[in-house]
């Protein structure tokens, strides 16, 4: 409320904001390769952002009232946000990776223009060497954003780039935690900035939340809080051929393996007593699914083979095809 007090036309476009804090700067950047998003654009996308968890609390409170002021709110903001940070051929203003994820993230585009937006995300991915140039805002969202709009590949390609900027860069310089910036020690091995440059930073770990949700695929369900009920939907991919997880839910453990071998993808899964889970196999639409060497009744799903099942521990099997 605060917000829209001070907002100007429904704009959150003044006051001080740190921005996209710590996003790919080219040096010598004469031909701005610097990935600078508008600060005011990155408030109102987060103003919009906040004033959706405002409508998704008060339809949980059952405040239909205040569900009611902020659904109407939101119409007008995203409004906003059109008017003046989108062409109306849908190209962002400022035409960067952490714009289009937020965008994209929060579903401020018309359903119209989210395709070609995601495309144009992949293309600037694409410009940049398949590498990524968001700071601390667009960061969290940037795989998410990609894998939902049938782009997991390309989140592959940053999650397994090793050159700055990117997660490994840092791992191939020595690195055993997450550091502040993308390049915190140089090539050379100089410090970056010796007056602010912590190696202990969880800002760029948020590529943990992909992880667990798209390479194990543990993803809670909305509906259904503390993971009574929960989806396993691994999706393999940038050349791994095993990964897992566990969760240690208030039902117990939740954990998802999975291992390619031998042309097979063996799926194992751990479902809590007093849940349940759907599990999504990923490219089994048209193949033979066994679960403990018996064969399962799955449905199709595009490409993909789903089943609904209770607690306990399976071990799935079929012929898999990349």
């Amino acid at each position: 409320d605060y917000i829209t007090k001070i907002s100007r036309n429904e704009l959150w476009n003044h006051g001080p904001h740190f921005g996209d804090w710590l996003f790919y700067s080219a040096p010598y950047d004469n031909d701005g390769r610097s990935a600078i998003t508008d600060k005011y654009l990155i408030a109102q996308a987060f103003y919009i952002h906040s004033t959706q968890n405002l409508i998704n609390a008060a339809k949980v409170l059952g405040n239909s009232t205040d569900a009611t002021k902020y659904e109407e709110l939101i119409k007008r903001l995203k409004s906003a946000f059109l008017r003046e940070y989108v062409t109306p051929n849908g190209r962002m203003v400022s035409s960067t990776q952490t714009a289009y994820v937020l965008a994209l993230n929060f579903d401020i585009l018309p359903e119209e223009q989210r395709a070609s937006a995601a495309q144009r995300l992949v293309d600037n991915i694409g410009a940049y060497g398949n590498h990524l140039t968001t700071g601390f805002l667009g960061t969290p969202y940037l795989c998410h954003v990609l894998t939902r709009f049938g782009h997991t590949d390309v989140a592959y390609k940053l999650l397994m780039q090793e050159s700055y900027p990117s997660w490994l860069y840092p791992v191939k310089m020595g690195a055993t935690t997450i550091w502040e910036r993308w390049d915190g020690i140089k090539p050379d091995g100089t410090f970056q900035d010796v007056g602010m440059n912590s190696f202990n930073h969880y800002a760029y770990g948020a590529i943990g939340d992909w992880m667990y949700k798209t390479v194990t695929g543990i993803q809670p369900d909305p509906a259904a809080p503390g993971y009574k009920q929960f989806r396993i939907q691994p999706r393999p991919g940038g050349g791994l051929t095993h990964a897992s997880a566990e969760f240690k839910s208030l039902y117990g453990t939740i954990a998802s393996k999975w291992k390619i071998d031998g042309g097979k993808l063996k799926l194992e899964v751990s479902v809590p007593a007093n849940t349940s889970a759907k599990i999504v196999l990923p490219g089994a639409a048209s193949a033979a699914v066994t679960e403990g060497g018996k064969t399962v009744q799955t449905t199709a799903e595009g490409k993909d083979a789903a089943l609904q099942v209770g607690s306990g521990n399976y071990a799935f099997e079929y012929n898999f095809a990349k």
